[in-house]
């Protein structure tokens, strides 16, 4: 009895150790999946070190995946994992350690932002980070200026395309799927920001001008990095598998190039969900900000491709 009543302290304890963190957004998948990764130690893939404590349901009366998934993930918080819901994202700034911005409208994010950092705690802003890359600048600046921490990310980046990541690359090739929402102005920012991300998470930042070629089934950009690297990333409509390629130069004069491809279908979040714990803890970003706002410059030069019939287009 000594024993079970001392373990039951312990846990206790660690759980009270445990960080505080707030959700601004109901209207996403997301935030049930974080929320079962944290605060059910009997997730098969739980993570410790913080748990969802309170959330802001927010809501898009424009998006139909969010005005009508709202309610029931919101139950799903409340009933399942003892989250508290709060009226305003001011009443989220005593109540946190730390927050995550996981409203499923990227347009949301900005004047989100602007009311989040007034509680001066680390943030981290689910995808899309914006909607616009003029958005995605804005939310980077008055971080700046306020002076807090915060990142963005693809739960992608964290999966097993990280190990295609290695010098004497040629290239790569990313795909996964690309649905369109009528509402982003950047259109590949809605899905086809995880193929996308996956391409920065093996080439990293450098690229210099982008061609788009776009159908109704799919969308194909091609960049060139400044190291003379190329890389491709393919969206696909409706739906499709998650998957990379990586070209690796030759070795001996006689070989050719050789590739390695992964199947990133099976990818959760739970790599993502570590990482998140990680910054909350010790305030670094594991994607730099530059790096983050260069794939939404990609984007951008991607979606003016487009409007050109496939022009080349240089990042701004």
């Amino acid at each position: 009895m000594k024993l079970v009543l001392l373990l039951f302290g312990c846990a206790v304890l660690a759980n009270a150790a445990d960080l505080r963190l707030g959700l601004i957004g109901t209207d996403t998948s997301h935030v049930t999946a974080f929320a079962k990764l944290l605060n059910d130690p009997a997730s098969p893939d739980h993570v410790a070190g913080a748990r969802v404590v309170a959330a802001f349901k927010g809501g898009s009366l424009d998006i139909e995946s969010s005005i009508s998934r709202i309610d029931r993930f919101t139950s799903e918080l409340v009933d399942k994992y003892g989250v508290k819901i709060v009226d305003s994202i001011t009443d989220l700034c005593g109540q946190v350690d730390g927050i995550l911005l996981t409203s499923v409208d990227g347009r949301a994010h900005l004047p989100q932002f602007r009311l989040a950092i007034a509680c001066g705690k680390p943030v981290f802003i689910d995808k899309p980070l914006a909607s616009t890359l003029e958005d995605a600048r804005s939310i980077a600046r008055v971080a700046r200026d306020a002076g807090v921490p915060w990142f963005s990310s693809s739960s992608l980046r964290f999966g097993e395309v990280a190990k295609l990541r290695a010098d004497g690359l040629e290239g790569a090739s990313t795909w996964g799927p690309g649905p369109l929402e009528e509402h982003h102005q950047l259109d590949l920012s809605w899905y086809a920001i995880h193929p996308i991300e996956m391409l920065y998470t093996i080439l990293g930042p450098g690229c210099e001008e982008v061609t788009r070629m776009s159908t109704a089934d799919a969308d194909v950009v091609t960049g060139r990095w400044k190291d003379g690297r190329i890389g491709t990333a393919r969206a696909l409509r409706p739906y499709a598998t998650y998957g990379a390629v990586a070209f690796r130069k030759p070795t001996g004069k006689s070989q050719n190039v050789t590739s390695q491809v992964i199947d990133e279908s099976g990818n959760g979040y739970a790599g993502l969900v570590r990482e998140i714990v990680k910054f909350m803890e010790t305030k670094q970003p594991p994607v730099s900000n530059a790096e983050t706002l260069e794939i939404f410059s990609f984007m951008d030069a991607a979606q003016r491709s487009k409007e050109q019939g496939g022009a080349v287009v240089r990042l701004r």
